[in-house]
């Protein structure tokens, strides 16, 4: 018997402006937030799914949703991320 899966088959991306957006910071290196936790309730979105904050044009964090539970996700962004590391 196969598993249920509880993601969809195709990845979507989850857009935010700096102005609006509220994070946690999880991890942090050279003061840049590299995994963050933010409120997620829209089932329409699943771990796989991408997320990116934005800066006008400028992105400042761009990542892979890792978990999401009890209207929180996970996102990770090791490479690029220019969110300060604080908690908002």
């Amino acid at each position: 018997m196969s598993e249920s899966q509880n993601y969809g088959n195709n990845s979507q991306t989850l857009v935010y402006d700096t102005d609006d957006f509220q994070f946690e910071t999880m991890e942090q290196q050279n003061g840049q937030a590299t995994v963050i936790r933010f409120e997620l309730t829209d089932p329409r979105y699943h771990a796989g799914d991408m997320i990116v904050v934005l800066s006008g044009t400028d992105i400042h964090f761009h990542g892979m949703i890792g978990q999401i539970a009890d209207g929180w996700a996970i996102a990770t962004d090791r490479r690029g991320s220019l969110l300060p590391a604080t908690v908002q």
